[in-house]
């Protein structure tokens, strides 16, 4: 027992310093590539933060684990959106752009929208049971493709912003590949 919570902790604190490093050194690399601080801030670091809940998922997957990944999925929306949205607001105004509000807030309520049809096939189709398959992930990975189109026009809209630390590109590349290992040995432990 004391072995998987030690694993346990050892996971989770590795996770935690994974994704901060592959964050960091996928930021540095994409800055010095000229990618936006708009875009990196959409895509590199919303990509570093779900790290976690991906390389879990997939192991949960692929060990047949179907609840644990989409209890993970769920569960970290709900952080993500209530939890940590609200304690910010709480503690300083946050200012959306009508963007925001009139594109960004519309897709992700679609997002979850679809997931729920998607997965309601007993009501919705009549089947024996409810399931993802690979039609359905292909449709989501499709809305994904979109949504990254969409991102990388904004930041062309947008110009370049504010500046990104950039590191010599051996330490961005090193910190990339050690946080993506600390990632996969944190979410299997």
């Amino acid at each position: 027992m004391w072995l998987s919570v030690l694993l346990t902790i050892l996971g989770l604190a590795l996770l935690i310093k994974g994704a901060d490093w592959l964050v960091d050194g996928a930021s540095s690399i994409a800055a010095r590539l000229g990618v936006s601080a708009l875009v990196i801030g959409l895509t590199v670091v919303s990509f570093g933060t779900s790290m976690p809940e991906l390389i879990v998922n997939l192991i949960a997957s692929f060990q047949g684990n179907a609840g644990l990944a989409i209890g993970n999925i769920v569960g970290s929306n709900i952080a993500n959106i209530l939890l940590i949205l609200g304690s910010t607001a709480l503690i300083t105004p946050l200012v959306l752009k009508r963007n925001t509000v009139w594109k960004e807030i519309p897709l992700a309520l679609l997002a979850m929208l679809l997931v729920l049809v998607m997965a309601s096939d007993v009501f919705l189709a009549g089947r024996l049971g409810n399931a993802l398959d690979r039609i359905d992930g292909i449709v989501l990975l499709s809305f994904f493709v979109i949504f990254m189109y969409y991102t990388f026009g904004i930041s062309q809209a947008e110009g370049k912003g504010e500046k990104i630390e950039q590191k010599p590109m051996w330490q961005s590349i090193l910190l990339f590949l050690v946080g993506l290992g600390m990632l996969y040995f944190g979410g299997r432990w």
